[in-house]
């Protein structure tokens, strides 16, 4: 793979974000170096490196309800040598859901010869699993995980942890587009390569994001995710002193992590977990608040954003859902307390614009899960270590 290098950083205290990065090539070729000039301005990771990282990496994919054929072209564009999570949230009662997944995950893993795990989010001994690691957070009056996708990206990275993987991805189900899954997951590798800190995060900005209206219009930015940059954009620039607009996946679902970073950073609810990971990491490394976490903050925290060649086509889900989705984004940034008037006001402006919010309303507090830090992810592995096989996509379901 040919990706642009680091033209631009923006440092906000112990974080670096890095401007885009565009994939240019999708196959280098073989191994050759790269002429001098050519190297200036041009990162060329070679197969053998992506390779490295996938067989290290986990990717989870979060689904409710998605059509099959969908999943099924998600999965198989998952490179090979990644660990498949799959963590459903889907119907079991009137028609099963998961049990249609779990046997097209089957299928796949059987005819691919390859492994994936499969859990549903109400599993009883998941549930039990996750009390056991002091995550009581995570569960509702019932005993059951709660629904949300928050709560599945960290059942998936717990589950990551316990296959002992260093890096997580994480992927939509709802993605048309085989082929962009495979990119996403060699631009996630070919970040990692280039991060100089162990607390690195890549996020994917859709090179374009199509819309059905009679005919194809390939759109540059979706509305929500161009507000929510805006938003994090102001807070850093006022904090800063300069104003700045290097924020550019505010929004990004296809996104990924080390496993040191993930384990330190918390999660919010429902469709305000993309944004707050983005707010935690300021809030923590930003300095303008006490830091906890010392080491990380020593090494740094590294941000890439890489701009993919693939178009992201994926279900429509409505004025409604996207409405939402800006709610609960935005109150992720209303509520830090880096937050400051100025951000706030606009926030207010562009929720009451976009009718997600009433007149003398204000965006509610997102709830906020903890983060699988070591401890806990040492309490899940002891009760959940024999259990493991069970949750294999090869298993026959009880």
């Amino acid at each position: 793979m040919r990706i642009e290098r680091q033209r631009y950083t923006e440092r906000f205290g112990s974080v670096r974000i890095n401007d885009v990065q565009k994939v240019l090539e999708l196959d280098s070729g073989r191994k050759v170096d790269l002429p001098l000039k050519e190297a200036i301005a041009v990162s060329k990771v070679e197969e053998a490196v992506i390779k490295d990282f996938e067989e290290k990496m986990a990717i989870i994919i979060p689904i409710k309800n998605e059509k099959l054929k969908l999943f099924e072209g998600v999965i198989s564009g998952v490179p090979h040598d990644c660990l498949i999570i799959v963590v459903s949230n889907s119907e079991r009662k009137q028609v099963d859901r998961f049990r249609m997944e779990r046997d097209t995950l089957s299928q796949f893993c059987h005819f691919t010869q390859r492994q994936a795990l499969i859990i549903h989010q109400k599993d009883q001994i998941l549930a039990e699993a996750l009390a056991q690691a002091d995550y009581a957070d995570m569960l509702d009056k019932d005993g059951k995980v709660k629904d949300g996708k928050s709560e599945g990206m960290i059942i998936g990275m717990l589950m990551a942890a316990l296959s002992q993987k260093k890096y997580i991805g994480f992927v939509d189900a709802d993605n048309y587009f085989p082929g962009a899954v495979w990119e996403y997951i060699k631009s996630y590798a070919a970040g990692f390569s280039m991060a100089k800190s162990p607390y690195a995060m890549v996020r994917i900005l859709w090179r374009y994001k199509p819309k059905m209206s009679g005919e194809v219009y390939f759109n540059k930015w979706g509305r929500v995710s161009e507000t929510t940059n805006k938003c994090l954009n102001s807070l850093i620039s006022i904090k800063s002193g300069f104003e700045t607009d290097i924020v550019k996946t505010g929004n990004a679902g296809e996104h990924a992590m080390s496993m040191k970073l993930a384990q330190i950073l918390p999660y919010a609810s429902g469709y305000a977990v993309e944004p707050q990971e983005l707010i935690s990491i300021f809030e923590e490394f930003g300095g303008a608040l006490p830091m906890t976490y010392q080491t990380a903050a020593k090494h740094g925290v590294e941000i890439f954003q890489i701009e993919s060649r693939n178009p992201h086509f994926h279900e429509e889900k409505g004025l409604f859902h996207l409405q939402d989705m800006l709610l609960q984004g935005l109150a992720s940034i209303y509520h830090s307390p880096l937050c400051e008037p100025q951000t706030k006001q606009r926030i207010i402006k562009e929720l009451l614009a976009q009718e997600a919010l009433k007149p003398g309303e204000k965006p509610v507090k997102p709830h906020i899960n903890s983060a699988p830090s070591k401890e806990k992810i040492r309490n899940f592995a002891k009760f959940m270590a024999d259990r493991l096989d069970s949750y294999s996509a090869l298993e026959k379901i009880s």
